[in-house]
């Protein structure tokens, strides 16, 4: 009888337990709110989701080629493109710049899987 109550008690205490732990688990983590690794590292304009648009590694070719002030640079930048056609000549600027580093450092830059100033106008943040 003594043994039934205690794997009784064990099993409430497990129970309990894992009722306790689930809501720990369905927090997010880092990145969870747009992909691995979304969050930008500046504050201030543009950063984040200040202006519902984010630069990072994931979707700006050459990202990690880099220094963390010519990222934040590149993200004001893009920020304060007022049309597409403005957009779309800091990206083709961008690229270029970026194409020619990768090139210095031997490997191949990759191709964005979606075209941020699309995103841009989408968003209604150029015209």
């Amino acid at each position: 009888m003594k043994t039934s109550v205690n794997l009784r008690s064990f099993a409430l205490i497990a129970l309990l337990g894992a009722a306790l732990a689930t809501p720990v688990w369905a927090q997010p983590g880092p990145g969870m709110d747009g992909g691995p690794g979304m969050q930008n590292s500046a504050s201030g304009p543009g950063a984040g989701m200040g202006r519902g648009m984010r630069f990072n590694q994931y979707n700006t070719p050459g990202w990690k080629l880099m220094t963390p002030e010519e990222q934040a640079a590149h993200r004001e930048k893009m920020l304060s493109a007022k049309t597409y056609d403005e957009c779309k000549a800091l990206q083709a600027e961008h690229r270029t710049l970026m194409e020619a580093r990768a090139k210095e450092k031997g490997t191949a830059l990759p191709i964005p899987r979606q075209n941020g100033c699309d995103r841009m106008k989408a968003r209604g943040l150029v015209k």
